[in-house]
């Protein structure tokens, strides 16, 4: 699988199991947290061969480490919401009232984490470029990301 064909699979496995605030929203972030640390993995191992010979098959040095800084954002951005995720999957102590108020702005903030892990992927997606060799009918298309629809408070 080629760099930006491995991109898109992760985006595309990330949109088909989005997270809910709950224990399950919990299980589906840490799972794209592995995902993504494999991708980085990987983009990190490919700019270090391209580094070693200028081999065509897969993007220049330069490409791969922007991807993989990318990647590095939206892992950290995926961990930050695992804390609001914890607190949104247990049980509390509170007031019904008092939980349900503090839940609307946990869910605020993790969805502006998750949008801005979004923007990171497809940032990551752009560094790539279009495909290298011609696509066939078996080569899944790419998968844009939507843009961000929650935008930060100042």
């Amino acid at each position: 699988m080629e760099p930006h064909e491995a991109v898109d699979a992760v985006i595309t496995d990330m949109r088909d199991h989005r997270i809910t605030g709950d224990g399950s929203g919990l299980f589906t972030a840490t799972r794209h947290i592995g995902l993504l640390c494999h991708l980085t993995t990987r983009m990190a191992a490919d700019a270090e061969y391209q580094l070693a010979a200028n081999i065509a098959s897969i993007p220049p040095a330069e490409a791969l480490g922007q991807t993989t800084g990318h990647l590095g954002r939206a892992i950290a951005r995926y961990t930050q919401a695992l804390a609001l995720l914890i607190t949104l999957a247990q049980p509390g102590g509170q007031t019904a009232l008092h939980k349900q108020l503090d839940a609307i702005d946990q869910h605020s903030h993790l969805r502006v984490h998750l949008d801005d892990a979004g923007q990171d992927l497809a940032a990551a997606r752009a560094c790539l470029g279009a495909p290298r060799r011609p696509a066939t009918p078996s080569t899944s298309a790419g998968v844009p990301v939507p843009a961000a629809a929650v935008r930060r408070r100042s």
